[in-house]
């Protein structure tokens, strides 16, 4: 399919105007020079309406276009204490004039009285904010599914009093966020083309799943020759793959195309993730300083910093091969450098 039919069926849904794009794209010429290979970088962290922009601009545009399709007033999401999506959540629904409800995950509990990064954003923005706090031996999905369920009982209780309310799931990941980077994948195919230049790679980090399932099907309505390599920030069962394909699907079948995904249609590394999610890496700190001292520009420890590493061992072991060209997408949450320590680690120390 052309792209400019993708664009025609991704025009007849409801959106938002919350971003601004194309984002920037271009090449990194130190970096390229250093690694032996053509890196250009796309930046989604400038997508959105303020500094603190990033990749979920790009859903919410979909998911908020729909949100006051059907009339919601209150918009209900979820994520950590320091979500780039919850923070970004907000923004949009302060710029459409919907009042946003968060209900978020202390992985790393916060200090009430030194709020920082983008809880302290989301405060400011006036979002009234739930946290919840782990309880002893409770697992990640334990906590993650209570958070849901007393968010869903608090929606109950509005739509009793005949308030409006729409769920955005965590990192906007449905079939209506996910389409967003079929337009995202289709707006770099266009750009890609203008530099004149066949791209081998596309990096980027996968947490919920959304922005993979996205670009996936973006590629595959394209027919695009160019490889998505995902970098998995938060660590997956054999399941996220599945999942992530009816996800996809269901994005697909939204715009009334044929086109279907399959897990095999996804390149997914789930060996970069470590420690866990919010907990910094080594290698992750390693790749933050080095592109901030080659090129002036900062990544995230949670997302883009563990994919930049990904890419620089893949690069190292041969599997990218030497002057292959190689798009890295910079999926934003710069936030985080001034996050809690222990979401930054070493990052200082060297």
């Amino acid at each position: 399919m052309e792209s400019k039919c993708v664009k025609q069926l991704l025009g007849q849904k409801p959106k938002a105007n919350l971003g601004f794009y194309p984002t920037p794209f271009y090449r990194l010429e130190n970096l390229s020079k250093k690694l032996g290979i053509n890196l250009f970088i796309k930046r989604e962290d400038f997508s959105g309406q303020s500094l603190f922009g990033g990749n979920k601009i790009r859903k919410l545009e979909y998911l908020i276009g729909d949100a006051k399709e059907q009339g919601a007033e209150y918009i209900f999401t979820f994520g950590a204490t320091q979500s780039n999506h919850a923070m970004q959540t907000v923004e949009a629904c302060r710029k459409e004039g919907l009042t946003p409800i968060l209900y978020l995950v202390a992985y790393v509990e916060p200090d009430e009285d030194d709020l920082r990064s983008n809880l302290l954003l989301d405060k400011i923005l006036g979002a009234e904010v739930h946290v919840i706090l782990k309880n002893p031996g409770e697992s990640d999905a334990e906590v993650d599914a209570r958070s849901v369920q007393l968010a869903r009982e608090h929606m109950k209780q509005l739509t009793k009093e005949g308030h409006k309310c729409y769920e955005i799931p965590m990192g906007g990941a449905n079939l209506i966020g996910s389409a967003g980077f079929i337009d995202g994948f289709v707006e770099l195919a266009e750009q890609a083309a203008a530099v004149g230049q066949n791209f081998d790679y596309l990096v980027h980090a996968t947490g919920s799943g959304g922005t993979m399932a996205g670009l996936v099907a973006g590629k595959k309505l394209l027919k695009h020759p160019m490889r998505v390599l995902s970098f998995d920030v938060i660590g997956h069962d054999a399941s996220y793959l599945e999942n992530s394909a009816a996800l996809a699907n269901e994005s697909l079948e939204w715009l009334g195309v044929d086109e279907r995904i399959s897990a095999e249609d996804f390149e997914h590394d789930n060996d970069y993730y470590l420690p866990g999610y919010e907990m910094p890496s080594d290698a992750g700190n390693d790749a933050i300083r080095l592109l901030a001292r080659e090129e002036g520009l900062f990544l995230d420890p949670v997302y883009s910093g563990k994919a930049f590493a990904g890419m620089l061992d893949y690069i190292k072991k041969g599997i990218i091969p030497q002057k292959s060209s190689v798009i890295f997408l910079h999926t934003g949450g710069a936030t985080a450098l001034f996050a809690e320590k222990e979401i930054l680690g070493d990052l200082l120390e060297k």
